[in-house]
């Protein structure tokens, strides 16, 4: 079974159903839920979605959706060598940095990103969102 790291990006598409990127995160969530792939997230993540969904649907939905999120979701963890790690790696944008090397310390299968291009150094394979649900349709 695949195991994929779910960006912050793709779960904040999610939960705060963005217009143009919903139906796709969506979609990967419902895989998830189905047991089509185990997801994973970075421990960084949940506190990204407090940070900004607070602001844009309120504290209250915003505590469900990472009640939520985190029963369907693994959680890596960015322990000190992950962040020390981070600071010298090839991806440039420190939290995608931080993000990628807790999928590699997790040995997933891959990261789900809106935001290929940042992670155009990964060691691990990177997919947008439509790729991704591609890639469960085949397998």
């Amino acid at each position: 079974m695949t195991k994929a790291l779910l960006d912050t990006d793709v779960t904040l598409d999610f939960i705060l159903q963005r217009q143009s990127f919903f139906a796709r995160a969506d979609e990967i969530f419902f895989r998830c839920s189905n047991g089509d792939f185990e997801a994973y997230v970075c421990d960084i993540t949940p506190i990204n979605i407090f940070y900004i969904g607070r602001k844009e649907i309120g504290r209250e939905k915003t505590i469900q959706a990472i009640a939520d999120l985190l029963t369907m979701a693994k959680v890596c963890a960015a322990e000190k060598n992950i962040l020390q790690n981070a600071l010298s790696s090839p991806i440039t944008d420190y939290e995608d940095a931080v993000q990628h090397e807790c999928a590699l310390a997790e040995n997933l299968d891959a990261i789900v990103t809106r935001n290929t291009k940042d992670y155009k150094n990964s060691s691990i394979k990177v997919y947008s969102p439509a790729e991704f649900i591609q890639l469960l349709q085949t397998t």
